[in-house]
């Protein structure tokens, strides 16, 4: 088997610094022992990722479902703003959810460096578009 190849987080920043460099983590969450015990905690997790939401904390959330896209087994990703990995895992801990048991989760570093979010506000009728 051959080993992946890897270069350092420093060399990745050099090569990109003219971009965003926007630093932020993902959790990466899955479930425990079916599905059950998410659908029991999902009313607290919710209100905690509002509550992340509200503090500025929660970049964006959401289900990732089966390749094909027609299914859920309970797996999720959330994007958060920390000042460091290990005050993301300290949030990530302290989701109901996990706290619970009824998922796992992994934090790892993530950064935006490429992308666009277009916003469109429409005065008279109050209604906005986010592409």
């Amino acid at each position: 088997m051959q080993e992946t190849e890897t270069v350092p987080a420093a060399a990745v920043m050099e090569a990109s610094k003219a971009m965003l460099q926007k630093k932020l983590f993902a959790i990466f969450t899955e479930a425990t022992n079916g599905m059950g015990p998410v659908f029991e905690n999902m009313e607290a997790h919710l209100a905690y990722q509002v509550g992340l939401e509200r503090d500025g904390v929660l970049y964006a959330a959401g289900p990732l479902f089966s390749d094909d896209g027609e299914r859920w087994a309970g797996e999720g990703m959330v994007i958060i703003r920390a000042e460091s990995a290990e005050a993301a895992t300290e949030i990530a801990r302290n989701d109901p959810m996990h706290k619970a048991g009824a998922r796992r989760f992994r934090v790892r570093p993530w950064m935006i460096n490429e992308g666009r979010v277009s916003v469109r506000l429409d005065y008279s009728t109050q209604t906005f578009v986010i592409d």
